[in-house]
Formats: structure tokens, C-alpha cells, sequence
């Protein structure tokens, strides 16, 4: 039975991840903070909180890691903890830095000094790309992140790809653009979109209001893509891979989309330049060629099918909300 240790298990895609895992038959450990346990609703709306072993673990601290992984052992690590919020970055873009960074380098000094055949998954973002000269967005794209999140990202990116080349560990980094599921926070747009547009249809709220909704993106589904982040560290070489739906679409269409599902008049959509960021990509999508070739990876998805899904899966909890 392999070992694998998730950071950032609490998020939508460490919850979906672990239990692609275990059903892999993995032995799963899930990295939290420090009185974290009880933010763990994902892993136990997929009924496998009871299956993982949580483990307390500070990822600034490189002694708790070394210490970690010299007793747990694992064959696969999947790095997925991150300040994520590009909205936070701009606020505290130090900490956002030294978080995405620094837990990044104890990861790869670890595995370096512990066990240098471990396999390390390191989630990149397509914010990363930032101002684009050219689309779609390859692997080989320029970087022109325009963020201090998306900064952060670079910097932990190119060290992943630095300790690969010049140590030869086996880092792969996925390098996923916007993906959803029913498990995703409150503060991303497409879950915001969804919780307070039935807010409305059910008298509960007047209107929703938002920022630039001319923007387009690559929307995707979080189920499927964590199979990619899996099938990543089961190639024979470490590579880097866009994660992807190839396609993007304005973040007014998913509004309307949303809207016309529950028979909301679209002047409940209010914008307010006060929500606008001061620095803003206007359209990005990726070319997922090489995750479908190299990967195997089957990714057919129209995002307005996925938003039906999660549209259901949101009404059928309803009384959970």
C-alpha cells in the first residue's frame, strides 16, 4: 500500500483528491493547521473523514516536515496548500509570498535530504500566465503574473523546476486554471454566483453584486482535474502540465446562465467598479493538449453543463446552506 500526504487537504481539491486516493487504496495523510479539524466539511460531505489520518503540521517550519515525512514515509506528496485568494494577496502580499514560497522550499529541501525518490506535486495556477502576449496559454507560455499571489506562484513554480533539473527529484507541477465543484468556498466567484442567486429566487436576497464581469476565463470541473494532478506522479518522468478546458467564457455569461436556470430577472446583477482589481487579465485559456496526450487525461466538459451539475448538487443541500 503506497503513502500519500496531501497539504491543503481541506480544500475542494484535497478533498476530492484524497478520496480519488483511497479508492486507489492509498494510505492517505492529510496535512491542517493548528485547530483546523473542524473546517474539514469537503472530506465529510465525501464520507471519507473517518478514512485519512490528519496530521497537525506548521509549513514554515521545516523541522515538523522533516520529521513528518522521515516517520510517515510516503511515495507521493501533493502540495496543494497556498494563500489562494488573489483578493487576500493584494492586501497582505508579504505573507502571501513568504507562505507560498518558503512552504514550497521546505518541501523540496526535505525530500532532498530525506528521500530524494519521493514524488512531489506541486500546484501551480494559471494566474501565474498574468498578461499575456499570446493565447491559448502552452506550457512554454511567457509569465507575467500580475499579482502578488500569482507572483508567489511563479517564484514556487520555477523553484520546483530548479530543484528537478538540478537535483533530479521528481517534481511535477500542474498548472490548473479556474475549476469548480460544489465543494468550493464561499469567496470564488462561481460559488458566490450560486449561493446568492437562489438567495434571490428564494426572496432571501434583491441583487448580487460584483465586479468586472466582462473578464473571460477556462473554467473547469474539480473532480476530473485531481485526476490529472494523480496521473502526473505516475509518469515515468516528471514534467509540467496546463490543466485546462481549452475554452473560456465571460463571467457575465455564467451569471445570465445562472440567472435564466432560476428565472432571475438579470437587472438583479449589479456592478460596482469599487469590487474591480487594479490589475486584471481580460481573457486566459489554455491548451491541454499535452495533459491529454502525455497524461491520457479525458477532459469533455462544457462548463455550462458543469454549472447545471453544481447548480443541482447546491439545491439538492439546500437545507444544509
Amino acid at each position: 500500500m503506497k503513502t500519500a500526504i496531501i497539504s491543503g487537504i481541506s480544500g475542494q481539491d484535497g478533498a476530492y483528491l484524497a478520496a480519488l486516493l483511497l479508492k486507489k487504496n492509498y494510505r492517505v495523510i492529510g496535512l491542517i493547521r493548528e485547530g483546523q479539524s473542524k473546517e474539514l466539511g469537503g472530506l465529510t460531505y465525501l464520507g471519507v473523514k473517518g478514512d485519512i489520518i490528519l496530521k497537525e503540521c506548521n509549513l514554515m517550519n521545516k523541522k515538523a516536515i522533516v520529521d513528518l515525512i522521515s516517520s510517515e514515509k510516503p511515495e507521493e506528496i501533493y502540495n496543494l496548500a497556498a494563500q489562494s485568494s488573489v483578493f487576500e494577496s493584494l492586501n497582505n502580499p508579504i505573507d502571501t509570498f513568504k507562505f507560498n514560497t518558503i512552504s514550497v522550499f521546505n518541501f523540496l529541501e526535505t525530500i532532498k535530504l530525506v528521500n530524494p525518490a519521493i514524488r512531489l506535486y506541486q500546484a501551480s495556477s494559471s494566474e501565474m500566465c498574468g498578461k499575456v502576449n499570446e493565447l491559448p496559454i502552452t506550457e512554454n507560455s511567457v509569465l507575467h503574473p500580475l499579482s502578488p499571489y500569482a507572483t508567489s506562484k511563479v517564484a514556487a513554480h520555477f523553484t520546483c523546476v530548479n530543484y528537478r533539473e538540478s537535483y533530479k527529484l521528481y517534481v511535477a507541477c500542474g498548472i490548473l486554471f479556474n475549476h469548480e465543484s460544489y465543494l468550493r468556498s464561499e469567496n470564488f466567484f462561481v460559488k458566490k454566483v450560486l449561493q446568492q442567486s437562489i438567495r434571490i429566487a428564494h426572496g432571501l436576497q434583491d441583487f448580487i453584486e460584483v465586479g468586472n464581469v466582462d473578464i473571460k476565463r477556462d473554467f473547469g470541473y474539480s473532480p476530473s482535474y485531481v485526476e490529472a494532478m494523480y496521473q502526473m506522479l505516475q509518469q515515468e518522468r516528471a514534467s509540467d502540465y496546463l490543466i485546462c478546458s481549452g475554452k473560456s467564457i465571460s463571467l457575465k455569461s455564467i451569471i445570465h446562465y445562472v440567472f435564466d436556470m432560476l428565472n432571475i430577472s438579470k437587472d438583479r446583477c449589479i456592478v460596482n467598479p469599487m469590487l474591480y482589481r487594479p490589475n486584471e487579465i481580460l481573457d486566459i485559456y489554455g491548451d491541454n493538449t499535452k495533459a491529454k496526450n502525455e497524461l491520457g487525461w479525458n477532459y469533455d466538459y462544457d462548463f455550462y453543463k458543469v454549472l447545471e451539475l453544481l447548480l443541482e448538487e447546491e439545491l439538492k443541500n439546500l437545507p444544509k446552506i
